[in-house]
């Protein structure tokens, strides 16, 4: 019984390796980071209910940019303060492609006028106007263009 007892101590107290690694061998980049949008994902929803301010960038009043250059600002990212001068400065990719983290810029006459951060379906993270809040919201039935920050 003794026996059997230090066998199951030892075999507790050894490392844990990931699936796919030898020991002594370090584990995958993915299954040991956590991407670029995820982390902004984390940052935005850390920032809910902070309010709307025209032109505040952070960190207690943001607009929808100020909002967006702050999130990105906080994972060593830099952004221009305006929404359409963001979306010049990422990488575009099709609607279809879109990931949690990544921007989400709405259009009207096909000038982009609203910013934020994906956070799912049809739902961003942004302040939207004066008397607003940093929330979820949905950009479900407006025309959008997707951008990536690198």
């Amino acid at each position: 019984m003794k026996s059997v007892l230090c066998a199951l101590v030892i075999a507790l107290a050894a490392p844990v390796v990931a699936v796919g690694t030898t020991v002594g061998t370090a584990a995958p980049a993915s299954a040991t980071t956590t991407s670029l949008g995820q982390r902004a994902d984390t940052e935005a929803r850390r920032l809910v209910g902070k309010p709307y301010a025209y032109g505040a960038a952070g960190p207690t009043r943001f607009d929808c940019s100020g909002f967006t250059l702050y999130v990105f600002s906080r994972l060593g990212k830099q952004l221009p303060h305006n929404s359409g001068a963001q979306y010049d400065a990422v990488r575009h990719v099709a609607r279809t492609d879109k990931r949690i983290g990544d921007l989400v810029f709405t259009k009207r006459g096909g000038k982009i006028t609203h910013v934020g951060v994906y956070a799912g379906g049809s739902d961003i993270w942004s302040p939207v106007q004066s008397g607003d809040h940093v929330r979820r919201q949905s950009f479900a039935g407006r025309d959008y263009v997707v951008g990536r920050v690198g």
